[in-house]
């Protein structure tokens, strides 16, 4: 079972990579996602989720849905446990980006908010279940690598 977020910068190929591995006030948005989620591990469904998740906050929201924002409350009894999240970081330079921005039509991230979202991106660190792949690469060659990575156990699923 497997319930992952592929994240990045607006152009890095999230919702690419996620759409090949799988053959939108920001809090109460996450709080849904999470939810999505949330049902998708009840039903032991594998599922793949395309997000920016550019903040530790909001991908702290996404595995704990609301009470992530309340400030360092234990769990309380009868709360559901923590999601098992993998997040795959897709990142790469920011001209690399801009340059898949300047190519999209009919996207809805304009390519002059890209700086904005470098400045915001909060890249994964440990403790948080991750992966980074570079968007440099072909697209099924970052397929291939997350596919094998997580065949591989290199990461925690479950």
């Amino acid at each position: 079972m497997v319930l992952l977020v592929v994240m990045g910068v607006s152009g890095s190929g999230k919702t690419t990579v996620g759409s090949r591995l799988a053959p939108k006030d920001r809090i109460p948005w996450l709080c849904a996602l999470h939810d999505i989620l949330r049902r998708e591990d009840e039903s032991r469904q594998d599922t793949i989720l395309a997000c920016s998740a550019l903040k530790k906050m909001y991908r702290r929201v996404l595995i704990s849905g609301a009470s992530a924002t309340e400030s360092n409350q234990p769990q309380q009894p009868g709360e559901n446990p923590a999601l098992k999240i993998l997040f795959v970081h897709l990142d790469g330079p920011k001209d690399i980006i801009a340059g898949r921005l300047e190519k999209r039509r009919g996207h809805f991230m304009p390519p002059e908010l890209l700086k904005s979202q470098f400045d915001t991106l909060e890249p994964p660190s440990a403790p948080e279940n991750f992966i980074t792949f570079n968007v440099e690469k072909s697209l099924p060659e970052i397929v291939l690598e997350i596919e094998s990575t997580i065949l591989r156990g290199e990461v925690l699923l479950e």
